[in-house]
């Protein structure tokens, strides 16, 4: 079922949301985007004349009551998107909470204080009554967290077993689903895909998985360091996961279709913004007391050329150290190439959405994914924890 299915008027219903946003240095949020996606669900249930309790994670506090992750920030700038007051619960659960549930009014918008202030929020079994008394708060279910979909979590899997029959998916959820299951179900050829960031460790069954269906792969950013190390080539001082050389020299000989490493990088001698930096070519390896930080220009030359035959791309990852604004040109430059192809694009998650968000290119894209792992996960087995539960 959807949220538009049910009948809302007048009943609380409880909201599963993913405002795992990104902060500044000051302390402000830095991209809203997954509080606006959040907006089409929140305002179809006021328009029905249901009361919204909202629910969310916000950084890693480990079990802990923490002030710094706080869901203060987000309740104050949903309101300022919804033009109206959301007010802000003490907790997620517990006496005080369920009164001021009660006092709820039709229309009214109410915010959860952080879930994982509970460790039975990741770890369900450690105490199966946490998901009973946020249940308990209402009278439908909803979840439109695709961010955390992939989580089998208090908040996204278990709470689904009390409201059989009156839960559904938001309509973030549903977009997120139909986008994916259409694209990728049946990709318009070629497809490419581009895969960055830092570890092969956690995307190397989504690479096996997309190597089934691209027509070839692109491997930037840090893991290029583990596979460029399983061909021979000296990686100096770069991040390498040596545990998982020899399966990426497997996955390399195995592939039946083209993979594209750097042909060229750039390298500095420290991991700062400021470092010296120099060019070198792949094929005569990074020296010692050297470390690879961005892709370099003839391999973004060469991508550019070939990803400009394609069809259909999915990129996820940033291609070198995006935080640093020197070495942030092969994420900006991939950005700006993807942005001007005619073809479908999607980016799953993360510092690639981040990068196009500050360049201004989100209207370029065909769709730009609220979940970097859960869009992955999807990709890879076809299904989620949190959709599963909802069936």
């Amino acid at each position: 079922m959807n949220v538009q299915d049910l009948p809302l008027k007048d009943k609380k219903v409880l909201v599963r949301v993913d405002f795992n946003v990104p902060f500044d240095k000051n302390g402000e949020i830095s991209d809203d985007t997954r509080i606006r996606e959040s907006l089409p669900t929140i305002q179809h249930i006021l328009d029905k004349g249901g009361s919204v309790i909202l629910m969310s994670h916000l950084g890693r506090p480990e079990g802990q009551r923490d002030p710094k992750f706080t869901l203060k920030p987000c309740a104050r700038r949903l309101g300022e998107l919804l033009k109206k007051e959301v007010k802000m619960a003490p907790d997620s659960i517990g006496e005080e909470v369920e009164k001021i549930v009660a006092s709820l009014g039709p229309k009214e918008v109410l915010m959860l204080e952080n879930l994982r202030f509970y460790p039975a929020e990741e770890k369900p079994e450690k105490d199966p009554e946490f998901a009973k008394k946020l249940a308990k708060l209402g009278d439908y279910y909803i979840n439109d967290a695709f961010g955390t979909a992939h989580r089998a979590h208090s908040s996204t899997a278990t709470i689904a077993q009390h409201f059989k029959g009156k839960s559904g998916a938001g309509y973030l959820l549903q977009k997120e689903i139909e986008f994916l299951g259409r694209h990728f179900g049946q990709p318009k050829h070629p497809f490419y895909a581009i895969i960055g960031g830092a570890k092969v460790s956690t995307k190397l069954g989504v690479l096996k998985s997309l190597l089934s269906k691209a027509d070839a792969l692109f491997i930037g950013g840090a893991m290029a360091f583990t596979f460029l190390k399983a061909q021979g080539i000296a990686i100096g001082n770069s991040l390498c996961e040596d545990q998982l050389v020899n399966e990426a020299a497997q996955f390399l000989s195995s592939a039946k279709k083209p993979i594209y490493l750097p042909k060229d990088l750039v390298i500095a001698k420290e991991f700062t913004n400021d470092a010296k930096q120099t060019i070198v070519e792949v094929s005569k390896g990074i020296p010692d007391g050297w470390q690879g930080m961005d892709i370099g220009p003839e391999t973004l030359k060469l991508w550019k050329e070939e990803m400009g035959k394609a069809k259909m791309i999915f990129w996820n990852g940033p291609l070198g150290v995006f935080e640093f604004p020197n070495f942030a040109k092969g994420t900006r430059s991939t950005a700006e190439n993807l942005a001007n192809l005619d073809a479908v694009t999607i980016v799953g998650g993360g510092d690639s959405i981040a990068a196009i968000s500050q360049m201004g290119l989100t209207q370029k894209f065909s769709h730009l994914s609220t979940g970097g792992g859960a869009c992955l996960e999807y990709i890879e087995f076809g299904h989620l924890p949190g959709i599963d539960a909802l069936n």
